[in-house]
């Protein structure tokens, strides 16, 4: 299907950017914070060795803030940082972490940008990790469900829209990478437990908000890669759906009817996976009635029938440099491979604007709820260039393109209400520090160098600026 005319987007529709705590904020333990566990495990990720300065948003978010209004934001979705706010095991809320927060927000709503808040984003405080074991223990469900009504109780009057965890699925695919694996004995089996006693903090949380917020809407965070079969073969295909189910599609049905589907737990009686799921956990998740799925979607993968000669579980690329990536292959499961029909990033990411059309496409046949994009973007070394900007032609193209599909997608009969790409300011990559930038507006620093952290603006951010205050009609030069 063409259509003859430029996508129309809804009068309303959310545009802005996004962050989390520990990317962006810096500060790790000014303020009364806490040392949290991806602050640990940032440390193990060279070449950068922690997150304590970041972007300095923590001293530099009134500026920051003033740079979104510029530039037309109607939205901004950021995180909290758990033990930025309840920095002891005492539970006592950190007076310092929490009027930062009702400072960013106030300055938000006052610009005109509705605040859109994810309450987990990687950062469990370290004491949760040493009172409870961290996600391994049931009682963290307790802990986070008064972390989570501290939130809206502080916060829900001004606050309306709230996510839940951020990229759930990931953090199982991705277990070790992200640190979520920690003290597990076999995690192919152990990430199970972990994954639905999240499910039930998931859940405590979407049945907190409903409670304590007027007006309030919850979402999940899934990072979605649409996976296209490699080749019409077969085979290819059922790789690409074991992919699909194994990597988001098992955690995307869970969210939305409440229970587990017939596809994990025939996978879970195939591999002697015995998970403690109780009769009680089943009837919280199933009151937990989402109002929406934001959507953290950045690129596609291409799924075939894999090699039974050796075992990858994960795929990654560490280094920056194009075809360093290394593709899962799990017998018996799926295998990933480059997709010959797009290009790549320098981290060997596809990218493929149809890709968000699709992803839209296929969460609204499915779950018929309204969308927002919570991430999509365009990671890339940059440097200043002699007349103090970036010419970053590359994100401006890539931009374009994933938001023109938005709005196709909307013009197909979606419903989708908003679109913050990663990211408003370079900051922190997960596992690759500043050296894989973001961000619409340079920070002056590196992972070697602090520099002055002043803020510059890129092209994209200009481009960004005409987009929005044209509600997606003013697309710019090719």
């Amino acid at each position: 299907m063409k259509y003859k005319t430029n996508p129309v987007f809804p009068k309303g529709f959310f545009w802005g950017a996004s962050s989390s705590a520990w990317q962006v904020e810096g500060a790790t333990l000014e303020g009364g914070r806490t040392s949290a566990i991806i602050d640990l495990n940032s440390q193990t990720k060279k070449p950068y060795a922690d997150n304590s300065i970041a972007a300095d948003h923590y001293h530099h978010y009134k500026e920051d803030v003033q740079l979104m209004k510029e530039c037309g934001f109607t939205s901004y979705r950021f995180s909290i940082s758990w033990s930025r706010l309840i920095p002891k095991s005492d539970r006592k809320v950190n007076k310092e972490g929490a009027t930062f927060y009702d400072n960013l927000i106030n300055a938000l709503v006052d610009a005109g940008i509705t605040p859109i808040i994810t309450l987990y984003h990687y950062d469990m405080p370290c004491w949760v990790e040493e009172k409870y074991g961290g996600w391994s223990s049931r009682e963290i469900i307790e802990e986070f469900d008064y972390y989570c009504r501290t939130c809206f109780k502080l916060y829900g009057d001004k606050v309306k829209y709230w996510l839940s965890i951020n990229e759930q699925n990931m953090q199982i695919v991705y277990g070790d990478w992200l640190g979520v694996s920690k003290g597990c004995k076999n995690w192919e089996k152990d990430k199970w437990d972990i994954n639905h006693i999240m499910n039930l903090c998931h859940a405590k949380a979407v049945i907190a908000c409903h409670e304590m917020v007027v007006d309030g809407k919850i979402g999940p965070v899934p990072g979605y890669v649409p996976i296209y079969p490699y080749s019409c073969n077969p085979l290819d295909q059922i790789a690409a759906m074991n992919a699909e189910e194994l990597t988001q599609k098992i955690w995307n049905d869970t969210y939305v009817f409440g229970k587990y589907n017939t596809f994990i737990k025939n996978y879970w009686q195939a591999h002697e996976i015995t998970p403690d799921i109780r009769e009680e956990d089943l009837k919280l998740m199933e009151r937990a009635r989402i109002d929406f799925i934001a959507v953290n979607c950045y690129r596609s993968d291409v799924a075939k029938d894999p090699d039974p000669s050796y075992v990858q579980l994960i795929g990654l690329n560490k280094s920056g440099i194009k075809g360093d990536f290394t593709y899962p292959n799990i017998p018996g499961e799926y295998a990933l491979t480059r997709n010959p029909f797009v290009e790549v990033t320098d981290w060997d990411w596809h990218i493929d604007g149809v890709c968000m059309r699709y992803s839209l496409r296929y969460l609204w046949d499915h779950y018929h709820l309204p969308m927002i994009i919570t991430e999509a973007g365009y990671g890339a070394h940059e440097e200043l260039n002699e007349y103090g900007t970036v010419n970053d032609v590359e994100r401006i193209h890539y931009l374009r393109d994933y938001i023109y599909n938005v709005g196709l997608a909307i013009q197909d009969g979606v419903d989708v209400f908003g679109f913050n790409p990663w990211s408003f300011t370079d900051l922190l990559s997960t596992g690759n520090g500043m050296a894989k930038r973001y961000g619409l507006v340079f920070v002056n620093t590196t992972d070697n160098e602090v520099r002055d952290l002043k803020r510059y603006k890129k092209q994209s951010y200009y481009w960004y600026s005409r987009l929005i205050r044209s509600n997606g009609t003013d697309w710019g030069e090719e």
